[in-house]
């Protein structure tokens, strides 16, 4: 069964003390960066997902993909301006030209006939996580428990479809339009388990002392890419590509992941997707 909450409904559900650390949004993007550097502006879409995009406490654009993109256009020869975008929108955003491009922690798995893709550029696991004392040890052990998942994420496609034998069909899903306050939804009791890119959870984790317990067996592990339109005939996809190669060679990608991820070699083992 799938329930879908709004961000509004459950502001009003739960504590605001609980919901605050979670849904601080990416409320401003545009970088004046962009504005100043007389480069032609490439426009990014995305929202908030730390520790790939979100405001630092100067109100700036700051993470993994936000350091990955600004270089990466540089080489290329465009600035980079970050707007935040309502995700569930993002392909008619991108298909309409408002944005040049999806990036934000976005995998690609399922979705490679529905973009003109620019990478794997890093690899991600999307895992399930609970409550440090929650009884919940495996997949199984979900069986008619809850579970809070975004609003159109790989997630809620693997425990919807139906198609993942290792998925029980009797969890109880709650699909969110901010994938933030899944985090919240589980400190109030709301949900019984989560479901993100394991990234996310441990950087929450580590910005809020709170202790959530990721379960061993992952539910996906996927290659993160950028998207543009499929009628986007300009290149960039192929550019970006090239780009992201050099980075990789010149050691440009590792050292950015190295500022915000332990281990952070074991992210760029794209080679290794699907083996």
């Amino acid at each position: 069964m799938k329930h879908r909450i709004s961000r509004r409904a459950f502001l009003r559900g739960c504590t605001l003390l609980a919901a605050s650390a979670a849904v601080g949004s990416l409320t401003s993007c545009g970088g004046t960066d962009a504005k100043d550097s007389g480069l032609p502006t490439i426009i990014v879409g995305s929202d908030t997902y730390p520790p790939y995009i979100y405001l630092n406490n100067d109100g700036v654009p700051a993470g993994i993909d936000v350091e990955i993109a600004t270089e990466a256009f540089r080489r290329m020869g465009y600035a980079a301006r970050f707007e935040s975008i309502d995700w569930e929108q993002k392909t008619n955003l991108v298909e309409s030209g408002t944005i040049d491009c999806i990036w934000g922690c976005f995998s690609m798995d399922g979705r490679e006939e529905v973009y003109r893709w620019a990478g794997p550029y890093m690899v991600s696991r999307q895992v399930v996580a609970v409550d440090a004392d929650s009884s919940i040890r495996t997949f199984s052990d979900l069986a008619r428990k809850t579970i809070a998942v975004q609003s159109t994420g790989k997630p809620e496609e693997l425990f919807l479809s139906g198609s993942d034998p290792r998925l029980p069909q009797t969890v109880e899903v709650f699909s969110i339009e901010d994938r933030n306050v899944q985090y919240a939804m589980m400190a109030c009791g709301y949900v019984d388990a989560i479901a993100a890119h394991e990234t996310g959870i441990l950087q929450y984790m580590k910005d809020n002392s709170v202790e959530f317990r990721i379960l061993e067996e992952p539910l996906l592990v996927t290659g993160l890419g950028v998207a543009f339109a499929k009628n986007d005939s300009r290149g960039l996809d192929h550019q970006l590509n090239d780009t992201f190669a050099q980075m990789r060679t010149d050691g440009t990608l590792e050292q950015i992941l190295g500022k915000y991820l332990e281990h952070a070699s074991q992210y760029l083992e794209v080679d290794t997707l699907g083996a």
